[in-house]
């Protein structure tokens, strides 16, 4: 057959039983099927792998099948062709018989017979298999006990399930994989594809209570805001979860020029000023509404900043809790964005609020200082600072620079010094993500759908990664 075992996947879970009895089964995902009987245990085994063979014939691939009879245990490849590949093979241990009459024994008794003097065998009351002795004569005694029939095992219903366990593998959607699938050719999906599998099934994850992200770096130009957006879009777009932009600068912010604007210019200012109202039991949730600013593509809501020309209000530490208070009741996930002032109190009480941190970085060695400073700030810290910084995603994009000319050498140049500090920040956080460079998040307001799909595929996987720390 000449198949790698490694190739051959693990599932569905595939178990063959034969049983001294003559009963065997087929155990498929967990439900039991019952092989035909047979004359022989050989036919038996015969008869369990045909049941397979049909599996395999049905997966259209070669499927891993655990063995399981009175001679050993092990497990084979079997496709589709009736061919079978044993992976390994482990023979039960022989088990000791008691003792009984053997054929090797007869001489021996005979030899005690014709040396000794042979008197009338008593009567004898034993039946066991014994040798009676009287004074110095023996007489060998050959009772033998009557064979018992075994009796027929039933099996328990707890021991098998109607129930599928192993949920049944879609076929592939992607590449020439999914091509063959289209045109009724059913293929398994590829490494990649499954790898994009789990990282959709991870943001799609819902978990207990509300949870907040803070994107943080000292540096502007780090790619702050098309992180927020972007994380709140995937986020948004996979889970259904009620989501929140929070531009929490403390004066004025950008995340509003990046985003689309709704019916309305409040902020968070605004939302303060109603906090009262908006936290009273009586208050319907689409209250929210009047103070946020809905991405009608990409499914999430924008908290502005204050956007006041003159910039003559800071926000406090309190006004961030009073603000943090009122998202958590309407949202399950807040996405803050935040200024480049560690020591602001704004800033430091975010952090305070936060569950995952995460600190995007261009392929530029002052915002890639700039974030190492922030992380040794938080980790300096102690406490639930430290362990943010320890348990941090860093996202580093390969450029973000509209001016940059961007030939094939300069691109490569970006690849390479984005790879080199990605290597730098991998061994002190919990993951380091790298994102292409993509036009569609230097200018203007960022929308999921216009990225490439490259762009789009990674930045599934750095949401992935932030939401695997919740």
């Amino acid at each position: 057959m000449g198949l790698n075992p490694t190739e051959v996947l693990a599932f569905p879970r595939i178990r063959a039983i034969v049983r001294d009895n003559g009963t065997a089964d087929v155990v498929v995902a967990g439900n039991s099927r019952t092989v035909a009987p047979a004359g022989s245990l050989q036919q038996l085994r015969e008869n369990a792998l045909a049941l397979v063979v049909g599996e395999a014939k049905t997966l259209n691939r070669a499927v891993r099948v655990a063995i399981d009879d009175s001679e050993g245990h092990g497990e084979l490849i079997v496709s589709p062709d009736g061919s079978k590949e044993s992976v390994t093979y482990t023979p039960k241990p022989a088990q000791r018989r008691a003792a009984a009459p053997t054929t090797t024994a007869a001489p021996v008794a005979a030899a005690v017979i014709e040396t000794l003097p042979v008197e009338p065998a008593q009567p004898q009351t034993d039946t066991a298999n014994t040798t009676a002795t009287t004074g110095t004569t023996m007489t060998p005694v050959t009772a033998t006990a009557p064979a018992v029939e075994e009796a027929p095992t039933r099996r328990s219903l707890k021991e098998t399930s109607f129930l599928v366990s192993a949920p049944v593998l879609e076929p592939a959607t992607q590449g020439w994989r999914g091509t063959l699938t289209r045109l009724g050719l059913r293929m398994d999906p590829s490494a990649g594809e499954m790898a994009e599998r789990e990282d959709i099934r991870t943001v799609s994850q819902h978990w207990p209570g509300p949870r907040t992200i803070a994107v943080v770096n000292r540096k502007g130009g780090a790619n702050k805001t098309p992180t927020v957006v972007m994380l709140s879009a995937i986020l948004a777009r996979y889970s259904g979860a009620a989501t929140v932009a929070w531009d929490n600068n403390e004066s004025q912010g950008t995340l509003g020029w990046r985003t689309e604007n709704g019916s309305h210019d409040r902020s968070v200012l605004d939302l303060i000023d109603a906090s009262t109202e908006l936290l009273s039991p009586s208050t319907n949730a689409a209250e929210i509404a009047k103070f946020v600013h809905h991405q009608t593509a990409d499914k999430f809501d924008v908290l502005r900043s204050d956007e006041n020309e003159e910039g003559d209000h800071e926000v406090t530490a309190e006004e961030v809790d009073i603000a943090h208070q009122v998202l958590t009741r309407y949202y399950r996930l807040v996405v803050m964005d935040s200024g480049n002032t560690a020591r602001a109190a704004n800033w430091r009480r975010m952090i305070d609020h936060t569950n995952q941190l995460v600190v995007p970085v261009t392929a530029v060695e002052d915002r890639a200082e700039a974030a190492r400073l922030t992380l040794q700030t938080l980790e300096s810290r102690g406490g639930h600072d430290a362990e943010l910084a320890r348990n941090a995603v860093v996202i580093v994009s390969e450029s973000t620079d509209a001016k940059r000319s961007m030939s094939g050498e300069s691109l490569k140049r970006a690849k390479d010094e984005a790879q080199r500090i990605a290597d730098g920040f991998a061994p002190f956080v919990r993951a380091v993500v790298r994102i292409p460079y993509d036009p569609a998040l230097v200018n203007g307001p960022i929308r999921y759908e216009a990225l490439q799909p490259a762009t789009q595929r990674a930045w599934l996987a750095a949401a992935a990664s932030v939401a695997a720390g919740f």
